[in-house]
């Protein structure tokens, strides 16, 4: 990578640091794979999965915190910047670490699809290869369309993606492996669907 490409790079992730700093409150901007996306403000159902699952966690885990609103940096060279639904942590893990953190010490990013326009591209292709790029070892996705809970582990950073994908319905049981080690009982998931 030579010098001009490296403070090209810079300039747009300080640009887009700034605007997201800034942006209005009905939306929150990511920036992955160069490219940077909108993320509208979730829904009451939206919302009442990841309480839900913040309790699950919290009750299976009481040593890990399950964050909400803080921003990792994913990507190759750490030019991609996500703001997961949740993000699985040691209690304090992001203490002292400013919007964007690293995400070492992560053991698992969730996702809840919501009804707009990228959510396919968003939550099933970029995100999964992102946080596996990053090393992640478990990414939830929480499919509304597909009435689905979906765990990937296994991440392969190199290839950046999930070797290992289980699919479970909603209504099943859902057991997350180690380093996260949480059962879930997915059956009250059908009543937060369109």
């Amino acid at each position: 990578m030579t010098v001009m490409t490296e403070r090209t790079s810079y300039t747009l992730l300080e640009a887009f640091e700034e605007l997201a700093s800034t942006s209005r409150e009905s939306v929150r901007l990511e920036f992955i794979n160069g490219r940077i996306g909108e993320k509208c403000v979730a829904d009451g159902d939206h919302e009442t999965i990841i309480m839900w699952l913040l309790r699950q966690c919290m009750q299976s885990r009481p040593e890990l915190d399950l964050h909400t609103s803080q921003g990792l940096k994913v990507g190759e060279y750490r030019k991609g910047r996500a703001r997961p639904d949740g993000s699985l942590a040691p209690i304090a893990h992001f203490a002292g670490h400013g919007e964007w953190a690293d995400p070492d010490g992560v053991l698992m990013t969730v996702e809840v699809t919501s009804y707009d326009y990228d959510t396919d591209r968003r939550d099933r292709v970029e995100k999964p290869a992102a946080y596996a790029a990053a090393g992640i070892p478990v990414y939830l996705l929480v499919d509304r369309d597909a009435c689905a809970v979906i765990v990937h582990t296994n991440p392969d950073a190199k290839l950046g993606r999930y070797r290992d994908i289980h699919e479970a319905p909603f209504g099943e049981q859902v057991v997350i492996p180690e380093p996260v080690g949480i059962r879930l009982d997915t059956d009250i998931l059908k009543a937060y669907v369109r």
